[in-house]
Protein backbone atom coordinates (compact mmCIF):
# COMPACT_ATOMS: atom_id res chain seq x y z
CA UNK A 1 0.00 0.00 0.00
CA UNK A 2 1.26 3.26 -1.40
CA UNK A 3 0.39 6.07 1.58
CA UNK A 4 2.15 9.10 -0.49
CA UNK A 5 -1.60 10.64 -0.74
CA UNK A 6 -2.42 10.18 2.62
CA UNK A 7 0.49 12.32 3.60
CA UNK A 8 -0.65 15.59 1.63
CA UNK A 9 -1.26 18.39 4.02
CA UNK A 10 -3.75 20.44 4.18
CA UNK A 11 -3.06 23.09 1.72
CA UNK A 12 -3.56 25.53 -1.27
CA UNK A 13 0.00 24.91 -2.73
CA UNK A 14 2.55 21.96 -3.47
CA UNK A 15 4.68 21.32 0.26
CA UNK A 16 8.07 19.83 0.77
CA UNK A 17 6.96 17.24 2.87
CA UNK A 18 4.69 15.76 0.28
CA UNK A 19 8.11 14.86 -1.65
CA UNK A 20 8.64 11.75 -0.03
CA UNK A 21 10.74 10.66 -3.26
CA UNK A 22 11.88 13.20 -6.20
CA UNK A 23 8.91 13.71 -8.63
CA UNK A 24 8.15 15.07 -12.53
CA UNK A 25 6.32 17.49 -12.65
CA UNK A 26 5.21 19.09 -16.33
CA UNK A 27 4.41 23.06 -16.45
CA UNK A 28 0.62 23.55 -17.44
CA UNK A 29 -0.95 26.65 -18.36
CA UNK A 30 -2.63 29.26 -15.51
CA UNK A 31 0.52 29.99 -13.47
CA UNK A 32 0.95 33.73 -12.30
CA UNK A 33 1.95 36.00 -9.84
CA UNK A 34 0.31 35.91 -6.56
CA UNK A 35 0.55 38.05 -3.17
CA UNK A 36 1.54 36.04 -0.25
CA UNK A 37 2.03 37.82 3.55
CA UNK A 38 2.71 41.11 1.50
CA UNK A 39 4.79 39.82 -0.76
CA UNK A 40 5.12 38.59 -4.44
CA UNK A 41 5.17 34.84 -5.70
CA UNK A 42 5.10 33.08 -8.32
CA UNK A 43 2.25 30.40 -8.39
CA UNK A 44 2.96 27.68 -11.05
CA UNK A 45 0.46 25.26 -11.81
CA UNK A 46 1.78 21.80 -12.28
CA UNK A 47 -0.79 19.39 -14.88
CA UNK A 48 -2.12 16.45 -13.06
CA UNK A 49 -1.57 18.21 -9.17
CA UNK A 50 -4.57 19.76 -7.86
CA UNK A 51 -2.52 23.20 -6.12
CA UNK A 52 0.44 25.48 -6.94
CA UNK A 53 4.26 25.09 -6.46
CA UNK A 54 5.51 28.28 -5.24
CA UNK A 55 9.50 28.37 -5.75
CA UNK A 56 11.71 29.64 -3.33
CA UNK A 57 14.17 32.92 -4.58
CA UNK A 58 16.32 30.71 -4.78
CA UNK A 59 14.79 28.28 -7.15
CA UNK A 60 13.20 31.02 -8.98
CA UNK A 61 16.82 32.19 -10.23
CA UNK A 62 17.23 28.72 -11.37
CA UNK A 63 14.26 28.88 -13.78
CA UNK A 64 15.06 32.51 -14.42
CA UNK A 65 18.65 31.75 -15.74
CA UNK A 66 17.51 28.09 -17.31
CA UNK A 67 14.53 28.77 -19.19
CA UNK A 68 13.95 32.91 -18.99
CA UNK A 69 11.62 34.87 -17.05
CA UNK A 70 8.45 34.75 -19.04
CA UNK A 71 6.71 32.06 -17.32
CA UNK A 72 4.19 31.59 -20.27
CA UNK A 73 7.00 30.09 -22.25
CA UNK A 74 7.69 26.90 -19.57
CA UNK A 75 4.70 25.45 -20.03
CA UNK A 76 4.76 21.83 -21.31
CA UNK A 77 8.49 21.87 -20.25
CA UNK A 78 9.13 19.49 -16.97
CA UNK A 79 10.64 19.79 -13.79
CA UNK A 80 11.78 17.00 -11.05
CA UNK A 81 11.46 18.43 -7.35
CA UNK A 82 12.70 17.27 -4.25
CA UNK A 83 12.42 17.29 -0.88
CA UNK A 84 15.83 18.76 0.68
CA UNK A 85 15.67 18.61 4.22
CA UNK A 86 18.41 20.88 4.95
CA UNK A 87 16.56 24.11 3.83
CA UNK A 88 16.14 26.97 6.70
CA UNK A 89 13.40 28.92 7.73
CA UNK A 90 15.07 31.18 10.06
CA UNK A 91 17.32 29.24 12.18
CA UNK A 92 15.52 25.99 11.76
CA UNK A 93 15.71 23.17 9.40
CA UNK A 94 12.22 22.40 7.66
CA UNK A 95 13.11 21.28 4.31
CA UNK A 96 12.19 22.71 0.94
CA UNK A 97 11.54 22.41 -2.54
CA UNK A 98 14.44 21.92 -4.39
CA UNK A 99 15.08 21.69 -8.47
CA UNK A 100 17.09 18.86 -9.40
CA UNK A 101 16.07 18.09 -12.98
CA UNK A 102 15.00 21.08 -15.99
CA UNK A 103 13.76 19.87 -19.80
CA UNK A 104 14.68 21.99 -22.24
CA UNK A 105 18.19 22.53 -21.45
CA UNK A 106 21.30 21.14 -23.02
CA UNK A 107 23.22 19.42 -20.66
CA UNK A 108 24.12 20.53 -16.65
CA UNK A 109 23.85 23.99 -15.89
CA UNK A 110 25.36 25.56 -12.60
CA UNK A 111 23.22 28.42 -11.21
CA UNK A 112 24.08 31.63 -8.82
CA UNK A 113 21.11 31.20 -6.51
CA UNK A 114 21.10 33.78 -3.46
CA UNK A 115 21.50 32.39 -0.22
CA UNK A 116 19.68 32.84 2.53
CA UNK A 117 19.15 36.02 3.92
CA UNK A 118 19.92 39.15 2.83
CA UNK A 119 23.84 40.30 1.63
CA UNK A 120 23.96 36.49 1.88
CA UNK A 121 26.55 35.26 -0.68
CA UNK A 122 25.61 33.35 -3.72
CA UNK A 123 25.35 29.61 -3.49
CA UNK A 124 26.28 27.84 -6.79
CA UNK A 125 22.85 25.11 -7.78
CA UNK A 126 23.56 22.77 -10.16
CA UNK A 127 20.83 21.07 -12.07
CA UNK A 128 20.71 18.33 -14.52
CA UNK A 129 18.62 17.67 -18.53
CA UNK A 130 15.53 16.02 -18.28
CA UNK A 131 14.97 14.13 -21.57
CA UNK A 132 12.46 16.32 -23.37
CA UNK A 133 9.43 14.62 -23.59
CA UNK A 134 8.38 13.65 -27.02
CA UNK A 135 6.26 15.23 -29.42
CA UNK A 136 2.84 13.80 -29.78
CA UNK A 137 2.53 12.34 -33.48
CA UNK A 138 0.99 14.39 -36.56
CA UNK A 139 -1.19 13.28 -39.10
CA UNK A 140 1.78 13.49 -41.79
CA UNK A 141 3.75 10.50 -38.97
CA UNK A 142 0.15 8.70 -38.99
CA UNK A 143 0.54 8.41 -43.05
CA UNK A 144 4.20 7.47 -43.39
CA UNK A 145 3.46 4.82 -40.64
CA UNK A 146 3.38 1.40 -41.16
CA UNK A 147 3.95 -0.51 -38.58
CA UNK A 148 0.56 -1.61 -36.37
CA UNK A 149 1.87 -1.48 -32.79
CA UNK A 150 2.91 2.42 -33.24
CA UNK A 151 -0.58 2.64 -34.80
CA UNK A 152 -2.41 1.30 -31.98
CA UNK A 153 -0.29 3.21 -29.16
CA UNK A 154 -1.12 6.40 -30.86
CA UNK A 155 -4.41 5.63 -31.38
CA UNK A 156 -4.93 4.60 -27.52
CA UNK A 157 -2.88 8.24 -26.63
CA UNK A 158 -4.22 10.49 -29.53
CA UNK A 159 -7.83 11.19 -29.64
CA UNK A 160 -7.68 13.63 -32.28
CA UNK A 161 -6.09 11.47 -34.64
CA UNK A 162 -8.14 8.26 -34.53
CA UNK A 163 -10.22 9.27 -38.17
CA UNK A 164 -6.46 9.26 -39.43
CA UNK A 165 -5.37 6.24 -38.01
CA UNK A 166 -8.26 4.09 -39.12
CA UNK A 167 -7.92 5.55 -42.51
CA UNK A 168 -3.99 4.26 -42.22
CA UNK A 169 -5.09 0.66 -41.02
CA UNK A 170 -7.28 0.53 -43.96
CA UNK A 171 -5.27 1.89 -46.51
CA UNK A 172 -2.17 -0.70 -45.04
CA UNK A 173 -4.33 -3.83 -46.27
CA UNK A 174 -2.49 -5.68 -43.20
CA UNK A 175 -4.51 -8.60 -44.20
CA UNK A 176 -7.50 -10.59 -43.61
CA UNK A 177 -8.90 -11.14 -40.05
CA UNK A 178 -7.27 -8.05 -39.14
CA UNK A 179 -9.16 -5.87 -36.92
CA UNK A 180 -9.05 -1.87 -36.55
CA UNK A 181 -6.59 -0.63 -33.59
CA UNK A 182 -9.60 -0.36 -30.46
CA UNK A 183 -9.47 2.16 -27.17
Amino acid sequence: MDITDALAPTSDQLDAVELVNPRTFTIDDGCRLGTRDGKTVAEIRLAGFPRVWRPSKGMLDVLARCWGTDGKAWVGRSVTLYNDPDVTFGKDKVGGIRISHLSHIDGPKTVAIRGRGQGARKIQWKVEPLPDAPKPPTEADVNACTDRETLRAWWQANPALQAAIKARVDALDIGPGSQEPTE
